[in-house]
């Protein structure tokens, strides 16, 4: 049998022999590319005299070798490889930053006089890469999967931001070969952007490699037709961002006609309150739109398009207004529904209503409200339910956006604000015939005074007779004094 079979056969065997005091044993290690490779080697229990160690490689000559002196020799093209060589009985081989070219099979042999143990490694260096490292938007795209060497009868599979890569649902297709390695084949897109993971499988056991992938274009939004929502009456920022550090050129904004957001049925129109000179102050690869107050009719499709390195890439987005709409309540004692109102509900799954009241600091606390769906029922306003009240809707994957409404109290009275409007002209009426009543009584007054006065004539000469005495001689006593001056 040659050399290479018993290599071989000794890799297959995978189990201890005990033959005559020699201890035989094969195993194989899993590493990705760039980390560091441990290459078990122990006895147990450890030998009691100084043993002698030697490391080497196959097709590769000594690595490591330790004499029963303690000398010690290294190959000097090992300049990555340490042995521990402790007096525990770890004899494991280190391997810093792995390279594919370290792959193969590695023998570990201790001799201690009285035993000899010979431990088999294979060392298999897994690897995945991108092609290109860096696509852009639309390139076409290879990611390999390898293992060096190959693990005989091993299968791969593909994960993709920690969830099963559905190769048909993506547009990709798969290549495999006995040998390895596996590919995936397709086009470069956001959706395909995160972190890769390749697992392969092999007798029950699973090796994998993470890899990130990021695609240069368009990062936000991620994809085409994204929702963007926004209250009526607030402001929105239109998103349109390219990977750091790409200038693109000639970037235009346009709005899609209704229900559609392909690139053939653009037209040049912009919300009235979109501020295109604000892109002037932001980073080149930031192309975004701030729109400062948007309107019931800016709801719909938008496109931003740019050039990179010759190649034009978009983005379609979708912005949906939100507003909360209240009824015409035929009478004041109707009830008030509120009614929270999308432009496009298509990724709405749940509504909720709260209640916000004023608390310290400026702060809002919000009040939860039982309410069905996306409309609620409110009843006759009072100070209690009269405030701010807001709308939020949900989606999958959480909170996709609110909207307020101001509810006035004055505006929904209904008891108290007729019971106002009743008593004001009764209450006006009361105090002018009390004020009448008193001009009445006054008047009679009068009159009866005066017929008192006529029933005594006598008693009113002699009142008259009386000042008329008191007036002469007050007019004597001043003339006196004249005189007397």
């Amino acid at each position: 049998m040659s050399k290479m079979s018993v290599w071989q056969y000794l890799s297959v065997l995978g189990a201890t022999l005990l033959v005559t005091g020699v201890w035989c044993e094969s195993t194989e290690v899993f590493v990705e590319v760039g980390s560091q490779a441990i290459l078990p080697c122990v006895s147990r229990p450890p030998p009691h005299t100084a043993a002698v160690i030697n490391w080497s490689r196959y097709h590769g000559g000594t690595i490591w070798r330790k004499k029963k002196s303690g000398l010690e020799y290294w190959d000097s093209s090992a300049q990555r490889v340490r042995c521990s060589h402790s007096h525990t009985g770890d004899y494991s081989l280190y391997i810093k930053e792995v390279r594919e070219e370290d792959a193969g099979e590695y023998r570990c042999r201790v001799e201690d006089g009285k035993q000899l143990i010979i431990k088999n490694i294979i060392l298999r260096v897994i690897k995945a890469s991108f092609s290109p490292k860096d696509p852009l938007d639309g390139d076409t795209l290879s990611i390999a999967c390898g293992v060096k060497p190959w693990p005989w009868g091993a299968t791969v599979s593909w994960r993709l931001n920690g969830e099963p890569f559905l190769v048909h649902d993506h547009g990709f297709t798969e290549e495999n070969f006995a040998s390895g390695p596996f590919y995936l084949k397709g086009r470069a897109s956001g959706n395909v952007t995160g972190n890769w993971t390749c697992a392969v499988h092999q007798k029950g056991r699973e090796a994998t490699v993470t890899r990130a992938l990021t695609v240069r274009g368009i990062v936000s939004p991620s994809r085409d037709s994204s929702r963007v929502y926004a209250a009526v009456g607030s402001a929105v920022t239109l998103p349109c961002v390219f990977t750091s550090g790409l200038a693109p050129s000639g970037v235009l904004w346009e709005r899609t006609a209704k229900g559609s957001l392909s690139a053939s049925a653009v037209v040049p129109i912009l919300p009235p309150s979109a501020n295109l000179s604000s892109t002037a102050s932001q980073a080149p690869w930031d192309r975004s739109v701030v729109v400062a107050e948007v309107g019931v009719e800016d709801g719909g499709g938008y496109r931003c398009s740019g050039s990179v390195t010759g190649k034009k890439l978009g983005r379609g987005m979708h912005l949906v207004t939100a507003q909360v709409l209240r009824n015409s309540p035929t009478s004041r004692r109707a009830p008030v529904t509120l009614t929270c109102h999308l432009s496009d509900a298509s990724e709405v799954t749940d509504y909720s209503w709260v209640q916000l009241t004023p608390v310290l600091n400026g702060t809002q606390s919000a009040i939860p409200f039982p309410s069905n769906g996306k409309v609620l029922n409110i009843g006759a306003v009072t100070e209690k339910t009269a405030g701010e009240w807001a709308c939020l809707f949900y989606g999958k994957q959480g909170m996709l956006g609110n909207v307020t409404y101001d509810l006035q109290l004055m505006s929904g009275l209904s008891g108290v604000e007729e019971t106002s409007s009743g008593a004001g002209p009764a209450v006006g009426l009361v105090l002018l015939l009390l004020i009448a009543l008193l001009v009445v009584v006054q008047m009679c007054k009068n009159e009866q005074r005066k017929r008192n006065i006529l029933r005594f004539p006598a008693l009113e000469t002699i009142v008259h007779a009386h000042s008329n005495e008191r007036e002469d001689s007050e007019r004597s006593r001043v003339k006196d004094d004249e005189i007397s001056k």
